[in-house]
């Protein structure tokens, strides 16, 4: 394959793992060499066509079965959950490169460069679960994840505002509390591990920030109202609920106005 959407095609509707990683990291290196077309040959298809494994069996966020860091469980329960955020992402990164059409050549080197790192993401998690004896699919995870993409599908200002710039946006938030639990209980190996995602999805979300403000330019529209109105159109709940760390944030390219909206719970 030599274009960029043939590879976006084989890996959203082929649900084997290993080919979806391979052909992942091959378009990266092809990319970086100067291999690859950036230029459709064919439309779209319907979302619904996307495939995913059978396993893990996945579950509503009520009926995902509660595990503490405390225990053995706990942590191999918990990288299987981030094990499974990294693996939808890959799917996330690759989606918004081939369903939004029109856009800058930029636009596809950016998300192909995050496919392929959400990618070396899930490996690595996938590695550090193998040494708890853990596969990814052993365990229940959260069927939700994939259905923002559903629903933003022929949007591409809402795709970018709910996916990079709200749900991996959380990540920013979270992770930085769950590495000092894991540096609590000398898991050197842990948060060596989170520490290096954590720095990878700043430049995600930075990057979702970005092209949030370049089409909202192109559209003519004001990005921090823009921002408030997919959020409380496509966020169950209006809005997510902190605390948001700010200074993390304001590094993936959110304003203080946008920040100061999202922790303003009267609003």
């Amino acid at each position: 394959m030599k274009n960029v959407f043939e590879f976006a095609k084989a890996c959203l509707h082929d649900a084997a793992i290993d080919e979806k990683l391979a052909l992942t990291h091959q378009a990266r290196h092809a990319m970086d060499n100067g291999e690859l077309s950036l230029v459709p040959e064919q439309a779209p298809t319907p979302i619904a066509l996307v495939k995913f494994p059978d396993k893990p069996v996945l579950l509503t966020p009520r009926d995902m079965p509660k595990r503490k860091l405390g225990s053995v469980e706990g942590i191999a329960a918990f990288f299987h959950a981030i094990a499974h955020v990294e693996f939808v992402a890959i799917y996330l990164a690759w989606d918004m490169l081939y369903r939004f059409r029109g856009m800058p050549e930029q636009f596809y080197q950016d998300w192909l460069r995050i496919a392929d790192e959400e990618a070396s993401h899930f490996e690595l998690i996938r590695t550090h679960l193998a040494a708890m004896a853990v596969n990814y699919g052993d365990l229940p995870a959260h069927g939700g994840l994939w259905d923002h993409a559903r629903d933003t599908a022929g949007d591409l200002l809402a795709r970018l505002a709910m996916v990079p710039r709200c749900m991996e946006a959380r990540g920013l938030d979270v992770t930085p509390a769950i590495i000092a639990k894991f540096r609590h209980l000398g898991d050197d190996a842990s948060v060596a591990l989170l520490n290096h995602i954590l720095t990878e999805e700043v430049g995600h979300v930075e990057r979702g920030s970005y092209w949030f403000k370049f089409v909202c330019a192109q559209q003519g529209l004001e990005p921090e109202a823009k921002y408030r109105q997919l959020i409380e159109q496509y966020y169950l709940g209006g809005k997510p609920k902190g605390p948001f760390n700010r200074e993390m944030r304001i590094i993936a390219g959110f304003s203080n106005a946008e920040l100061d909206w999202l922790e303003n719970t009267t609003l």
